[in-house]
């Protein structure tokens, strides 16, 4: 283990060497980079001992495919998963630097968009941590999703070059470097035994080149790796043109390639992006899967072996095309006849669905398809004709079923249904809470589970503790750890220790202080950055997640709204104060998830101003939520904000984050809060509004949501403010999308808009009572273990995966 005076020497030693500067002439970030590279070092000692145990015992290993990989900053993590936070910052105090101010340099990686990326990086997390081995595979977008500003209450896009000053945690593989190829023509054939087979020529080809970060394990030096590829060109440019002069021209094509990496979720309203963001998917599956062919055949000479040494994850569709890739290798290169690559294939993939929304379910045109990938289309054409003539022999007559289960939907543009392809592809189906999988089971693929009894289960999501308290909350992890000893940081479930503590005066006080000094920091990070004085002993009330009309930020706005009215009539009226805290983005082409982002600003613009409300109510919008923002806002909650439509929402992993910071959850019955409820049970969370049940049976009797506004007296102020222009006297009709969207769309925000509003007085007055508030936060913490990623990792090693853990020696550094 790194000793103080060992660190101090190779970060000095690191300065000169690798950095090329003295202690005189070092900028923060060149000490940044110095620390970061003794860091890395040790982790680099730990990835090479465990890859070659990897290889050493011929393990199965998982492989983990997702668009998105939101890991956040390394420093911290890194120290804290070595078991050296105290000896580095002992370590830099004595260099005269503050570590604190250090991480805050850092450049988060743009990896990701939101939840499905957070996911991700707490499954890598846990794969280190349970020493399995894992891999994740991805894109290493050179820009993110975007930077979130805001002007005049509008959001504004803006480049993520997070990348502007290097990378010190990955490593550039040059020399891993495969070709993928787009378009051309498949030409029909027969080899000497009168095989039909097919030859895929005449293509563009882009090169994929690796880069490898290092994914730690806590407390053990089991490693793992992270593979992003990035796109290369072929040739860099054209000799021809360059020579007579075109230079443009010279290195447009090697341009046209680099593209595939260059941003994460193109704009996809335009046939330009939607023809991008299938050839990043593409991208990124092929390499992949000539990376794990290529390191199976390292080992193996037969590639009927495969299934016994890979399992591949699909994180969502995006990387469902990986089927027909895989079957393409397999028949066309191992020459497998379709009976035996088809089992092989199956074997192997599983599939992770994370949304039930029709709008949210991917899909392509068959078109483009046929412009691009003109071998996979035959493929997939293949699977369905294969597919849908075992579902008439089930299903004999049924000319539905046929239809809703197609791989290819026949209505408007002809198209290919990616989620369809992966259930059909993969051995495992699974939802991401109990709720979501047995909605995936009646709703969505009902047809799919009666035809495949016992492939569709449930794994319930997960977060790492590592990150999510060890880390973004130091100082109530540090309590905890004092209170039951460290095993909690490995094993979730020993926080049911503190449960007796939830009764302890003492404890209940240290609790509510870390939760108070929370507060204090957010205050002042938000007084920093936006200029707004807040009130740090008021209850932060928190809602933080993509801005989406299901996810209901719009309900919460109508009851701060509400709130506002009631201070407004009588200044007098005894409400406990609040502060309202917004964070999250809005999709570029949504553009009523848009509107909404201006109206909660254009609602703070006269809350925050109003003299009459003071420091009572006070509304907050946090710009470019990303997982820093997240570990600031996280610890300081007091109320967590999950009042999403009830059955829309498949899991959320926020809703477990806050409530293991501390703070109560209000919420509908939907996706994981269902599982939360019995964990922490009823009455320490505040239920409300419509069930699922509910929800379709309003859908099934009619759900007008204009009698809700001419019965509920509190709620036509509000609408009514919103359409004359209240908030926007500049445009009075600038907000009347969005009064169109609430007494039009299916979303339900006015028919639990009263229960909503009974519910925040429940809230209320708990709060009042700080001691008994206090006592369920404990309680809420001490009931999270069920939902550590380590739990869901283990059982989709078990249930899924058939991936053992690999021991591994003790730290070598």
């Amino acid at each position: 283990m790194l000793d103080v005076n060992t660190i101090k020497k190779n970060i000095l030693n690191n300065l000169r060497i690798i950095i090329a500067k003295t202690p005189e002439t070092a900028t923060d970030m060149d000490w940044f980079n110095a620390i970061a590279y003794t860091l890395r070092r040790c982790l680099t000692e730990h990835w090479m001992a465990s890859t070659h145990k990897y290889y050493q015992q011929d393990t199965k290993r998982v492989y983990y495919l997702s668009l998105e990989f939101l890991m956040g900053r390394s420093l911290i993590k890194s120290m804290l998963n070595l078991g050296i936070y105290e000896e580095c910052e002992q370590a830099l105090e004595q260099l005269g630097l503050s570590l604190d101010e250090l991480a805050e340099i850092e450049p988060e990686p743009a990896l990701g968009n939101g939840g499905l990326g957070r996911l991700a990086a707490c499954f890598l997390d846990s794969m280190a941590s349970l020493n399995l081995p894992g891999y994740g595979y991805g894109i290493r977008y050179e820009y993110g999703i975007f930077q979130q500003q805001f002007e005049n209450g509008y959001q504004v896009e803006h480049p993520d070059n997070w990348l502007r000053y290097s990378n010190p945690w990955e490593f550039s593989r040059p020399e891993v470097l495969y070709p993928v190829h787009f378009g051309g023509q498949v030409v029909e054939y027969q080899d000497e035994q009168g095989r039909k087979g097919y030859d895929w020529k005449d293509t563009e080809e882009v090169m994929a080149m690796a880069y490898d970060t290092p994914i730690p394990g806590y407390a053990t030096p089991s490693t793992n790796n992270l593979r992003l590829w990035t796109a290369k060109a072929s040739r860099d440019f054209d000799l021809q043109y360059f020579s007579q002069g075109n230079y443009i021209k010279a290195v447009e094509d090697k341009n046209h390639s680099e593209n595939l990496s260059k941003v994460l979720y193109p704009e996809d309203t335009h046939q330009m992006g939607r023809e991008l963001r299938l050839r990043q998917e593409y991208f990124f599956v092929s390499a992949s899967l000539q990376d794990i062919i290529r390191r199976y055949l390292a080992k193996h000479d037969d590639i009927r072996g495969l299934p016994d040494k890979v399992a591949i994850q699909l994180n969502d569709t995006h990387p469902a095309l990986a089927i027909p890739e895989l079957l393409r290798f397999l028949l066309d290169h191992f020459h497998l006849s379709w009976e035996e690559a088809w089992e092989l294939t199956v074997r192997i993939f599983a599939y992770t669905n994370h949304t039930l929304l029709p709008e949210a379910l991917e899909t392509w045109p068959v078109w483009l398809f046929e412009k691009l990938l003109p071998r996979h289309l035959l493929i997939i054409y293949k699977i369905n004709h294969r597919f849908l003539k075992d579902v008439s022999y089930h299903f004999p007559g049924d000319m539905d079923a046929l239809r809703r289960m197609s791989l290819i939907g026949e209505e408007g543009e002809k198209h290919v249904r990616m989620s369809h392809l992966a259930v059909v592809g993969s051995h495992k189906v699974n939802g991401v809470a109990q709720l979501h999988t047995q909605l995936m089971k009646t709703t969505l693929f009902a047809d799919f589970d009666r035809f495949f009894p016992g492939r569709i289960i449930n794994k319930t999501n997960g977060i790492t503790p590592r990150s999510w308290l060890h880390q973004a909350n130091r100082p109530l992890a540090q309590l905890i750890t004092q209170s039951i000893g460290q095993a909690w940081v490995t094993e979730l479930s020993h926080l049911k220790k503190l449960i007796p503590l939830a009764d302890e005066q003492k404890f209940r006080s240290e609790f509510r202080e870390i939760k108070q000094n929370n507060k204090f920091k957010l205050a002042a990070f938000i007084k920093k950055e936006l200029g707004l004085e807040i009130n740090a002993h008021s209850m932060f009330d928190v809602q933080i997640k993509r801005i989406h009309e299901y996810k209901r930020q719009l309900l919460n706005l109508l009851h701060v709204i509400t709130r506002y009215n009631q201070i407004r009539a009588n200044p007098n009226i005894e409400l406990i104060p609040r502060t309202v805290i917004f964070a999250g983005k809005a999709a570029p082409g949504y553009t009523i998830a848009k509107l909404i982002i201006k109206l909660i600003n254009s609602v703070a613009d006269i809350i925050n101003h109003d003299p009459v409300i003071g420091s009572r109510l006070k509304v907050v919008f946090i710009p470019n939520y990303n997982v820093s923002n997240a570990m600031r806002i996280i610890p300081a909650a007091d109320l967590s904000e999950q009042i999403s439509t009830a059955g829309m929402e498949a899991s959320g992993t926020g809703n477990m984050k806050l409530a293991l910071n501390g703070a109560l959850t209000i919420g509908t019955l939907d996706g994981a809060n269902v599982e939360i409820r019995e964990e922490v049970g009823n009455e320490n969370i505040f239920i409300f509004g419509l069930s699922n049940h509910g929800v379709t049976d309003l859908k099934r009797r009619g759900y007008n949501a204009w009698d809700y506004y001419r019965e509920n007296p509190e709620l036509k102020q509000v609408l009514d403010m919103l359409s004359s222009g209240y908030f926007s006297p500049e445009a009075p009709s600038l907000f009347q999308p969005i009064i169109d969207a609430l007494t039009h769309g299916n979303f339900m925000v006015l028919a639990d808009y009263a229960d909503y509003i009974l519910c925040q007085k429940r809230v209320d007055e708990l709060y009042q009572q700080p001691e008994e508030w206090t006592r369920q936060a404990i309680l809420n913490v001490a009931n999270m273990g069920q939902f550590s990623s380590d739990r869901t990792i283990k059982e989709y090693a078990t249930e899924i995966w058939d991936v053992k853990p690999v021991e591994h020696q003790g730290f070598v550094c």
